[in-house]
């Protein structure tokens, strides 16, 4: 793996602007796949930047958030945002050594299945307890299952060559080519 930022300190202005780069395209997939409810490169896209950023994969994971919150409006969805994308880089950041596009396929499949109650806990603590909870998780499992399917995929199919291109042009930029 060849990464800028294996070492923890400060975040220097190249790691800044390709984090940047980082948070718009995580953004600009999601909203080109819009019309696929739960479908997107999200996970994927931010499984690859911990993988090669660390920690530091939170700043382009936080910019995501609020350019969703500026172009979509700051609802009550928007706060489950704060936290619930923390359990997918919490993961990957454990996992981080692992070369396996099956396990990160897996790993990104169970992040689709309970991303859809992770956001219901907001509504848990606001609107009306378990019972809320439990009956919005329920009309959204068929969402949670085409979460995990997409999710699964596009990680399985795409880790690997994405790990790629994202090596190459973090060698290339380091060699100054």
């Amino acid at each position: 793996m060849s990464s800028p930022s294996r070492s923890a300190g400060k975040l220097s202005v190249k790691e800044a602007c390709l984090l940047a780069l980082m948070a718009a395209l995580i953004f600009s997939t999601k909203v080109a796949l819009a019309s696929l409810p739960n479908i997107n490169l999200n996970s994927v896209l931010i499984i690859l930047t911990v993988v090669f950023f660390g920690g530091k994969a939170l700043y382009a994971v936080y910019v995501y958030v609020l350019l969703e919150g500026l172009v979509f409006g700051f609802s009550v969805w928007w706060f489950g945002y704060l936290y619930v994308w923390d359990v997918l880089v919490a993961a990957a950041l454990l996992l981080r050594k692992n070369d396996s596009a099956l396990i990160w396929a897996v790993v990104a499949g169970i992040f689709g299945l309970v991303f859809g109650p992770l956001m219901y806990l907001e509504y848990f603590a606001i609107n009306g307890g378990w019972e809320m909870f439990f009956a919005m998780w329920t009309a959204g499992i068929p969402y949670d299952l085409t979460h995990c399917a997409g999710n699964f995929v596009f990680t399985l199919a795409l880790y690997k060559p994405l790990y790629r291109v994202m090596e190459a042009l973090l060698q290339q930029q380091k060699t100054g080519m």
